[in-house]
């Protein structure tokens, strides 16, 4: 069955509560198209299978599209609008690719610019203390970390956001909770659906340019 179910670093330490939530998201009322629909077919040539996305759950808004776009930031800049839960890849000619997101809650929200420090394939994933505090019965198990696989919130691909060389705990990463893009749910990080995310990142190097505006 498929799945369906200033950088502020006074805030990164809680980054990667993004990984998780427990809000309770509704359907999109609109249809994609079949051929819209395929993009976000499940993938059997991974380490680890990706389920697909049901039609039903893809909101024709948020699915991954060329699109006109009007910016001075350089081509191959990754541009994060969290009010409009949309991830800008700036093209050449007016144009960016544009990528649906579930972005932060309020008061929990990146901004600032940034530069993808490293890149991680099917990554491992760590809850922080203030999770494991505040859950532990549901985190306290994973607080030695959990490997990359299906079952992980960073899901397949993770692009890890540095500032001054450092490591602001901030990420742009796949999910297990399809239905979560397009809202605010995370504690501060960017999701991706697992098809877009593993799109973008072969697309954006190492050292590529990131705005949260």
């Amino acid at each position: 069955m498929l799945l369906r179910s200033a950088l502020v670093l006074t805030i990164a330490a809680v980054a990667l509560g993004g990984c998780v939530t427990n809000s309770q998201i509704p359907s999109p009322t609109a249809a994609v198209s079949n051929t819209v629909a395929a993009r976000y077919a499940a993938i059997d040539t991974e380490r680890y299978p990706i389920a697909g996305v049901a039609a039903d759950d893809l909101d024709p808004a948020y699915v991954r599209q060329l699109v006109d776009y009007k910016t001075n930031e350089p081509p191959g800049t990754v541009v994060v609008d969290p009010r409009k839960r949309f991830l800008y890849l700036v093209m050449e000619g007016g144009r960016a690719l544009r990528y649906g997101v579930g972005v932060g809650k309020a008061g929990l929200e990146f901004t600032g610019t940034a530069e993808v420090g490293r890149k991680a394939e099917w990554p491992h994933w760590t809850p922080t203390p203030n999770m494991i505090a505040r859950e532990p019965e549901r985190y306290g198990k994973w607080a030695k970390g959990m490997e990359g696989g299906e079952s992980n919130p960073l899901g397949p691909r993770a692009l890890y956001l540095y500032k001054n060389g450092k490591d602001t705990l901030f990420r742009i990463h796949g999910t297990t909770e399809p239905w979560t893009i397009g809202h605010a749910v995370s504690s501060g990080c960017i999701r991706m659906l697992n098809q877009d995310v593993i799109d973008l990142y072969g697309r954006v190097p190492k050292g590529a340019k990131v705005v949260v505006r």
